[in-house]
Formats: structure tokens, C-alpha cells, sequence
């Protein structure tokens, strides 16, 4: 596992989920974006369980399906490890610590944080910066995953003919992509907590920004794949039937009323209860949601989280300020843009 470093190429953001893989590749001009190309794929059921890739060669495939509608000739990809797949703690080193005698101390240190053998895991650090608690220490962001978790994906990504050259956490993508929400938010974010809910397949994450910097998050279980088995017991149909009728439609007349509403108005209600544990802790009312992930382009979505919240609340755009080149516009990438929020986080790498 590595944090970025400048990058003479671009890489793709690659999102790998239980559900899907997206991609999406930026370029920079002038100080704003373009999407220069796009895709998702399907991913085959059970390949991926929770977090954990089971089947790296159908992921790979998927990946590689996913690159070839892209029309895109870059090789080189940033993934995210998700959920409990990381572990990460800030710990604080002596500010006088610098290159190799930084790196020993932190490993030394990383042995008290990791609940595994260190013979077994992968871990990086960054420094923060100085310590607001202790003058003559600095804060050390210490990130670890068990090293066959990044091995397997990797090894999906070599599958797919590509190369994984930076392995990041979902969590700091995430952070990453809410900077290209910023037109959306009131003064830019700056004035006032926002909330971002990230509703993707299995999960939910609502993550509180304090100038663009996520100051709180949370996750629950709750995502597209309910709505998924609630269509397959209202009409009998398969896990496969299920998901191609909740992309392309054909379900019956009374879906919208018997399955989507219900199930959009219990995701808002898990939002709510989410914000409500949230201000609980004392934190700031959000001046504002918004919604992104899988989920965020269900019909009703933003209006039922703002009604259960009571915080006005918008579907998030991580590309409405990029320009489009014609191969992803013609993939349909606006279409997609709220569940691009990762991806987006991902590809922005190449500009550190």
C-alpha cells in the first residue's frame, strides 16, 4: 500500500465493488477537469463478499470489460480498499523524526495498533503535520491492511491487464471526491457543515464535512441490494433478472408503489436516525445533504431524506463543473455522476 506521489501519467480511478467496477479517467487545464473516459460493469454474483474479492479472475474480467468500453489506453489504476479491509490511526512521533528513522519508529510503533502480525500486513504512513497537543511531536497518519486482502486486489487488476500503483482507503477516496462537490454547497462548504450520504450496493456512509474535511462518518448496513430482494420476492425472479430489471425497468406497474417507495422511504429513514446519532455527539446541524452513490438516482430519494431529515437536501454531482470528452459523454457518464463519487476521488490522484 502506497500514498500517492506526483505523477508524471494519469491514473484511472477505479472503483471495485460488490455490484459493479467503475472507472473514470481526468485530465487538468488550466485548473479544472475533464472527463477523458468512463465505464461500469457489471461484477458476477458472489465474486466479491462483503469487502473481500473471492474471485479475483471475474473481477478481472469485469475490469477488463469495463476498460475496453473506455476506449481508454491508460494502464496504470488507483483502488481503494474498503469498509474494515483497513485499518487506520493517527499516532503522534517526535517532530525531529525524519526519512528512515521516521520509517522504523512508525513500524515499531504500528506494532501496538495492528491487531495482526506484522509479518502479515501491508502498512504506509503520511505525515500531517504538527501536533496541536504536544509542541515538540507531530501527527503521523498511519494506514494497514492485511497483506493478502491488497494481494488479491491487485491481483484482480493484473487480471484485467492493468496496474494497481496506488492502493488508497475508500474513506480518504471519498474525502477526496467531496472537494468536486463544493459548487453544490453553500459558500463552497466553508461556512457550515455539509452531509454527504454515500449509498452504494450494501452500504451506506454518511460522513459530516467541516471545510471540505470529513470531521465525521458512519456507516450502516443498508443499500441497493435490499431493493434487490425485495424485487426478487415481490415478482419471483432471480438475483441476475433482479438486477437488469432495476437498471433497465420492465417490472410491473405497481413497482414504484409496492417496492421502490417503501424501500426509498426506509433508506432516508436509516439516514435520518444516522444524523440524529450524529447531532447526538454534539456535532453542527448539516446546512445540507447530499445524497450520492447507486442509490441517488432512485426517483424520490432527495425528497424523502429531506423530509425525514428536515435539512434540504440534493442529489451530489462530482462532474458538474468538468467538461466531457465525446467517448464518455457517449458512455452515458452523466447519467452516473452521483455514483462516481469514489472513482472520482480515485483518479484525482494523479494530480497530488
Amino acid at each position: 500500500m502506497q500514498f500517492p506521489k506526483r505523477r508524471k501519467r494519469s491514473l484511472i480511478g477505479l472503483d471495485i465493488t460488490a455490484s459493479s467496477v467503475k472507472l473514470i479517467e481526468l485530465s487538468a487545464h488550466r485548473g479544472s477537469y475533464r472527463v477523458e473516459a468512463f465505464s461500469a460493469e457489471g461484477v458476477p454474483a458472489n465474486a466479491i463478499s462483503d469487502t473481500t474479492i473471492v474471485d479475483a479472475d471475474a473481477v478481472g474480467g469485469a475490469i477488463r470489460r469495463a476498460i475496453r468500453r473506455s476506449e481508454s489506453r491508460t494502464r496504470d489504476v488507483a483502488v481503494a480498499l474498503g469498509g474494515d479491509a483497513a485499518i487506520t490511526r493517527v499516532i503522534e512521533m517526535p517532530r525531529h523524526l525524519r526519512g528512515a528513522e521516521l520509517e522504523d519508529q512508525v513500524e515499531l510503533e504500528a506494532d501496538r495498533h495492528i491487531p495482526f502480525p506484522m509479518e502479515e500486513v501491508s502498512f504506509d504512513f503520511d505525515v500531517v503535520g504538527p501536533s496541536s497537543r504536544h509542541p515538540d511531536m507531530q501527527e503521523v497518519l498511519l494506514a494497514a491492511a492485511r497483506t493478502d486482502t491488497v494481494e488479491q486486489l491487485q491481483t484482480a487488476v493484473e487480471a484485467a491487464g492493468l496496474v494497481a500503483r496506488v492502493v488508497d482507503i475508500e474513506a480518504f477516496a471519498v474525502e477526496s471526491g467531496c472537494r468536486l462537490l463544493a459548487h453544490q454547497m453553500p459558500a463552497a462548504g466553508t461556512d457550515a457543515p455539509v452531509a454527504v450520504v454515500d449509498s452504494g450496493a450494501s452500504t451506506t456512509t454518511l460522513s459530516v464535512l467541516y471545510d471540505l474535511a470529513v470531521g465525521y462518518t458512519r456507516d450502516f448496513a443498508f443499500g441497493a441490494r435490499q431493493l434487490g430482494e425485495a424485487i426478487m420476492r415481490t415478482y419471483g425472479l432471480g438475483f441476475e433478472a433482479a438486477c437488469q430489471a432495476m437498471q433497465t425497468g420492465g417490472l410491473p406497474d405497481d413497482y414504484a408503489a409496492s417496492v421502490l417507495d417503501p424501500f426509498v422511504d426506509d433508506l432516508a429513514r436509516q439516514v435520518a436516525r444516522a444524523l440524529r446519532i450524529y447531532l447526538s455527539s454534539d456535532g453542527t446541524p448539516p446546512a445540507q445533504i447530499l445524497v450520492c452513490g447507486g442509490c441517488a438516482n432512485l426517483a424520490g430519494v432527495a425528497e424523502a431524506v429531506a423530509q425525514h431529515s428536515g435539512i434540504a437536501t440534493a442529489i451530489g454531482d462530482p462532474l458538474g463543473r468538468m467538461r466531457l470528452a465525446p467517448r464518455a459523454e457517449a458512455q452515458g457518464v452523466q447519467a452516473a455522476a452521483p455514483a462516481l463519487l469514489t472513482a472520482c476521488g480515485l483518479a484525482l490522484r494523479s494530480f497530488d
